[in-house]
């Protein structure tokens, strides 16, 4: 596998690791994935739309206490990309000495 295998949308910290939290759960609340990432309400909405717009995410929105909430799902693309990206990653580092423990 090739570097060419990475998937750049995936690629950034804050959204693998947004799409390796949802391939965990069917779905996760807004408010939980910002606890999770650290970052800001603005940096997720971002990062959520990049990867809605490329399909890897489904977002749902629905009031709950009157309040509008939303909640982010890895639709069956992303988890496949997710899974195509992390082979890639691994397929990378693969030559790499286990490290030291």
């Amino acid at each position: 596998m090739s570097v060419d295998a990475i998937d750049m949308l995936l690629h950034p910290p804050a959204r693998l690791q947004i799409a390796a939290l949802l391939a965990k759960v069917s779905e996760m609340e807004f408010a939980k994935l910002r606890e999770l990432t650290r970052v800001s309400d603005s940096v997720l909405s971002k990062h959520l739309a990049a990867l809605g717009d490329a399909g890897y995410v489904h977002l749902r929105k629905a009031a709950v206490g009157g309040r509008q909430r939303t909640w982010a799902s890895l639709t069956r693309v992303g988890a496949r990309a997710l899974d195509a990206h992390v082979a890639a990653l691994r397929a990378l580092v693969a030559h790499l000495p286990a490290a030291a423990e």
